[in-house]
């Protein structure tokens, strides 16, 4: 059984344990996070200093009260599809902001509530297939976005343009790009591909962005583009302790279907993201320390609120820079608070350094992060787990790159309800499976009946999620016509988190099942 006595302490005790760890972890990912939370911003119609702000409250203060220790909370890629749609669809430019600011704190309000309410169980809602999909789809919208950056054209070629017609618009971009621009854009681009494949041991350690910035800074200086490039080749930083004001508007209200779109979205999709990275790094947390998904949606939900009267792009619990925090040998919450800390000292002290990077090298590293939402891989290890769910995650990006983030989240839910019933899923169990819990000497016995799919998993996780640590338990689905990917695979999570608590976990009755193909995770049905 895990010892959690030798866990590193929380709170003020734990910055005194492991202040060298913590902080040396947050200076590097803060070095991930500044041109990162620049470029999301550009990307999402923010003044780039709101990206800045948004990491800096998301360091220095939500890190006080997040339910898990090893995130870092900051503006995200995955959200610039959702935040430059509501700029643009409240009317684009500054009024657009102000308004987007208004469904972004209402947003905050319902992500609070998500927590009070005890739903951080609500991504087990959401097939698996859809999410990578929704991912996916992100990526592709991103690099659509940042190739006209990169390539350092008119923003006015690109505006205004839905994600297929940037894709078709590239010759047009590349008739039109800056050489000079475009030249630093690629440099960079091949840095921070290639930088993880370098196997030595303490090169691979500097992080790409700060390579990137070591390179795109001096080349700018000697290109001289403050003199010879147009406005938009640089970003614009501004003031930060000008900017810390009110910039909130709530005139979108007025617009009341996409007021509420915009709500659901940033709560609903900003919500996902969060619990995702959180279930994700608990696996890489070298403590398995297990994280308070409701507190931390409720921390989020504070953070998101603050930072959209500020003015700032909404925060979640950020995957590449929590990861990199991990590697990098963090402790506990200080180094998130660290990295917010170490933002605002350059801000303060270095806004004219800030004010030399270039747009392009910005638009390499955000493409870098499209690649990898979209890569070929994430398509192949899709189609291994089974046709059905290549099918869903294509539904789900071809919506969302066709019509809407919010509309290709429906249409994969609903592709994989339909596929389910089609695969012999009882009409009668799309929201409840029948599963009985028995208590013999020793051991627990899980029988689930009818189907298990994502629809219904919520109430077989509550019940396994009731039984206390250390015993066995088989979890018997000889009784099930259907058992789905996203079941499977959430069993496995199951498995693994009861056993390292002490238990031991058996799942059985599937010997009258087929695998739909030869993942592990695979969906499995009763053979006729």
């Amino acid at each position: 059984m895990k010892n959690h006595n030798l866990d590193p302490k929380d709170g003020f005790a734990g910055l005194k344990e492991n202040f060298i760890q913590d902080a040396s972890s947050g200076f590097i990912v803060f070095l991930l996070a500044l041109p990162l939370s620049l470029g999301i911003a550009k990307a999402s119609e923010f003044p780039p200093i709101m990206g800045l702000i948004t990491a800096i409250i998301g360091g220095m203060v939500v890190s006080f009260f997040a339910g898990s220790r090893l995130t870092i909370k900051g503006p995200a890629a995955g959200l610039i599809v959702i935040v430059a749609g509501a700029v643009n669809e409240f009317g684009g430019g500054e009024m657009g902001w102000h308004l987007a600011l208004g469904a972004m704190v209402i947003a905050g309000m319902v992500q609070i509530l998500f927590g009070v309410f005890k739903l951080g169980k609500l991504m087990d809602f959401f097939p698996l297939a859809a999410i990578h999909g929704m991912l996916a789809s992100i990526g592709l919208i991103i690099i659509g976005k940042q190739i006209p950056v990169l390539l350092d054209v008119n923003p006015a070629l690109s505006q205004g343009k839905n994600p297929i017609a940037l894709f078709v618009s590239i010759p047009e971009f590349i008739l039109n790009w800056d050489p000079k621009a475009t030249l630093i854009g690629l440099i960079s681009l091949v840095i921070m591909m290639g930088w993880p494949l370098i196997k030595h041991q303490i090169i691979k350690k500097i992080p790409a962005p700060l390579v990137v910035l070591a390179i795109a800074i001096p080349a700018e200086l000697l290109l001289d583009f403050q003199a010879t490039a147009p406005r938009y080749a640089l970003v614009q930083v501004g003031n930060l302790l000008e900017s810390i004001k009110f910039n909130v508007s709530f005139e979108g209200v007025s617009q009341t279907a996409t007021f509420i779109k915009f709500v659901l979205m940033f709560a609903l999709i900003g919500s996902l993201e969060s619990l995702l990275t959180v279930k994700a790094m608990d696996m890489l947390d070298p403590f398995h320390r297990k994280s308070n998904a409701n507190k931390d949606l409720i921390a989020i939900g504070i953070g998101n609120t603050l930072v959209a009267f500020l003015g700032g792009l909404p925060m979640i619990s950020e995957v590449a820079r929590s990861s990199a925090n991990i590697t990098n040998g963090a402790k506990t919450r200080w180094a998130n608070f660290f990295h917010g800390f170490f933002i605002l000292i350059c801000v303060l002290m270095a806004s004219d350094l800030i004010e030399l990077i270039p747009n392009a090298a910005l638009a390499a590293m955000l493409i870098t992060v499209g690649i990898k939402l979209a890569h070929p891989k994430e398509f192949m290890r899709t189609f291994e787990k089974g046709k059905e769910q290549l099918l869903i995650f294509m539904v789900t990006i071809i919506v969302t790159l066709t019509v809407d983030l919010l509309v290709g989240i429906v249409a994969g839910i609903l592709t994989e309800v339909l596929v389910n019933l089609l695969n012999g899923k009882p009409l009668g169990s799309i929201f409840k499976a029948p599963t009985e819990v028995s208590f013999t000497g020793d051991a627990y016995l899980v029988e689930i009946s009818d189907a298990a799919v994502f629809t219904n998993f919520l109430g077989i996780k509550r019940k396994l999620e009731a039984i206390p640590p250390a015993f066995q338990v088989t979890i018997d689905l000889s009784k099930t016509q259907l058992v789905d990917h996203s079941v499977m695979e959430n069993l496995e999570h199951f498995k693994n988190d009861y056993e390292r608590e002490g238990g031991t976990v058996t799942i059985v009755g599937l010997e009258e099942h087929r695998a739909v193909s030869s993942h592990k995770a695979a969906a499995h049905k009763r053979i006729k």
